[in-house]
């Protein structure tokens, strides 16, 4: 169904349409592995309300940008996103959504990486707003975003983060340790994903 789409070059705000959506994404990843067709995709997420959202438009939303980031990685990653332990999937969904938003990845890289190695584990709102104003200079778009919209990125690239482990929480914003799961790191490596490893051994 789904090929490997190309590389987002440039800096997207979409993934303020939601965190790594864990329970969600088992069941696209399962869709995505059964090859379904768009009839029958519309009837899972629209009709059937596999996602169980409030609405058809929330549903559709999410759905979206589950099959995005999803559709940039092997059917093997589908099946670890499905099938995985609560370590294995979350992680894969990491994988997954820095493949897909380089926003998130140059900050986990350049910003939390940084931090760990000069022993300054707490982030800051500051980091974030000196990251972006980074970002700006790579791609003038970000520095149209409103003030609306780098706060709910912030919201959810830090949520990602404690939701995979690499912060204690987004009140505290206490960096932690993270190892790449066997799996997950096989299959990176296995498909040349070296900025996507990088990324995820930001504080080892």
């Amino acid at each position: 169904m789904a090929g490997i789409e190309k590389k987002q070059k440039l800096y997207n705000g979409e993934i303020v349409a939601g965190s790594l959506l864990i329970p969600e994404s088992r069941k696209i990843a399962k869709l995505l592995l059964r090859e379904t067709s768009e009839e029958d995709w519309y009837q899972a997420v629209i009709i059937d309300n596999i996602l169980q959202k409030r609405s058809p438009a929330s549903a559709k939303r999410q759905a979206k940008l589950i099959r995005k980031r999803l559709s940039l990685m092997h059917p093997e990653h589908w099946a670890l996103v499905k099938d995985g332990n609560a370590e294995v999937t979350t992680q894969a969904l990491l994988a997954a959504t820095v493949r897909h938003s380089h926003l998130l990845g140059d900050f986990m890289t350049n910003v939390c990486r940084q931090h760990w190695l000069t022993f300054n584990k707490t982030l800051s709102d500051k980091d974030w707003r000196e990251f972006l104003e980074t970002c700006s200079l790579v791609d003038s778009a970000v520095g149209k975003w409103t003030v609306t919209t780098t706060s709910k990125l912030r919201q959810v690239v830090f949520r990602i983060l404690a939701e995979a482990g690499y912060m204690d929480s987004t009140r505290k914003l206490n960096l932690q340790s993270v190892s790449v799961a066997p799996e997950v790191r096989q299959y990176l490596e296995n498909h040349s994903e070296a900025y996507v490893l990088q990324c995820m051994e930001c504080t080892t």
